[in-house]
Order: structure tokens, then C-alpha cells, then sequence
């Protein structure tokens, strides 16, 4: 069943209910915006939708809309009547740094029919109190998640655009460590972050420091102007 969030979103991005849950080469859309656009909206992990995104993308232009939870209200509902009964904010908070957790599993990305929008969001995550039928491991139950506010869209079409979104003051040649000293991420988040750059061809291997791999911004070769004849 589809969360709040997931409606919200999907709202946003296609107000016309009618251009909602469309069918297309025998796959479910999301929806299909005003230009034709086929917008998926995907709460859930981005390696669930990668093969049915790969096949969209021969055809169509496809914006794949990942939130990210930037801060999160936590919130204890009455089973009876679901009214609140408590709530505080979980200390938690993602960035988009956080989406090379996607995208190690997410290798349709980038496409030149492909827009992923990282859409930082305040939710609230509704949860259900333990009950005879809640298995013994977990202390709750997700009721639903809901969308408060958006605080940030990126919009990627490119490694480039990525790379440039993190705003990454390394020096020429860096580790994973600088990488997560520049862009204020974990060092195993930065692992993850370099290999994924390095699949699409935006950082290279140049060297070692240590036990450390040295990485370096592929550099792209400009095009020779053609001389007048």
C-alpha cells in the first residue's frame, strides 16, 4: 500500500489525478506529466525499480523522484482510535550524500532519457504500538509516512551534475577520506560515493598514499574547433 508521502509526491509532480496510475508496455507509472514525462516515485530502495527503469528509458523520458529524509517526527499512535500519543524527532538525518546508498544498487543512472530528483524532506513516520499479531522482534509498526515540507530538490541528469551538488573542495588528487572531510559524509559513505563515480566515469585511479587509493576528476578533452576553409 502506498504511504501518504508517496501520494504527496506524486501530486507534486502531476497534479491531474486523472494522469495518475498509468499503464504503459505493461508496466504500472506513477504518473505521466503534461510533456509525456513518466514520473516514478520511489520511497522504497532504487535497485527495486532498475530493471523496469532501464527498459522506460529506451523509449521515454523518465524522472525517477527519490526522498531522502532529512529530518524525521516520530510519532506514537492510540491503536484504538489513532490518535498521538507521543512524539519526538529522530536524531537522524540524511543528506544527499546518503543516495550513493541507492546508487551502488542503481546503475541505469546516469541515461541521457534519465532526471533523478533527490528530494530532501521533513516526514512524519506514524507508528503503531506492538499488539498479538506484531511479531516479537519489533517494538512497532509503520502505520504511514507523511510528507511535512520539502526543503531541497536536486535535479541530476549527469555524474557531473552530481559531483557538482556535493560541493567537493578536495585537492587534485584525493582519498576517500579527504572526500568525506569535503562533503561532510562517513568514510564508508565516501567508499561508496568514489566507487560509484568511478563506474560513471567521473573519477579515475591515480596512485596510492599508504593503503589509501588516490582518486582524480576524469578530465574531459575539449573539442578542436573546426578551422575555417
Amino acid at each position: 500500500m502506498a504511504t501518504s508521502l508517496h501520494q504527496q509526491l506524486k501530486q507534486r509532480y502531476v497534479s491531474d489525478e486523472a494522469r495518475h496510475e498509468q499503464t504503459l508496455g505493461g508496466y504500472r507509472i506513477d504518473a505521466i506529466d503534461g510533456r509525456g514525462r513518466l514520473i516514478e516515485v520511489q520511497c522504497a530502495s532504487l535497485s527495486t525499480i532498475r530493471d523496469k527503469v532501464r527498459v522506460l528509458v529506451s523509449e521515454h523520458q523518465v524522472i525517477v523522484v527519490k526522498p531522502l529524509v532529512a529530518r524525521r517526527q516520530l510519532v506514537t499512535l492510540n491503536p484504538g482510535d489513532l490518535t498521538p500519543l507521543r512524539s519526538r524527532y529522530s536524531p537522524l538525518r540524511q543528506t544527499l550524500a546518503h543516495v550513493f546508498q541507492e546508487l551502488v544498487h542503481f546503475s541505469v543512472f546516469p541515461h541521457p532519457r534519465l532526471r533523478l530528483d533527490v528530494v530532501l524532506t521533513e516526514q512524519q513516520e506514524l507508528r503503531l504500538p506492538p499488539n498479538e499479531r506484531t511479531s516479537w522482534r519489533r517494538k512497532y509498526s509503520v502505520h504511514d509516512r507523511v510528507l511535512v515540507s520539502v526543503q531541497q530538490r536536486i535535479s541530476l541528469k549527469t555524474a557531473a551534475d552530481l559531483w557538482q551538488a556535493l560541493n567537493a573542495d578536495v585537492p587534485e588528487s584525493f582519498t576517500t577520506a579527504e572526500l568525506a572531510a569535503a562533503c561532510g559524509m562517513p568514510r564508508w559513505l565516501a567508499q561508496k560515493a568514489a566507487w560509484c563515480f568511478r563506474r560513471m566515469g567521473q573519477l579515475e585511479v591515480c596512485g596510492k598514499r599508504g593503503n589509501s587509493i588516490e582518486y582524480r576528476l576524469v578530465s574531459v578533452p575539449r573539442r578542436r574547433r573546426k578551422r575555417a576553409g
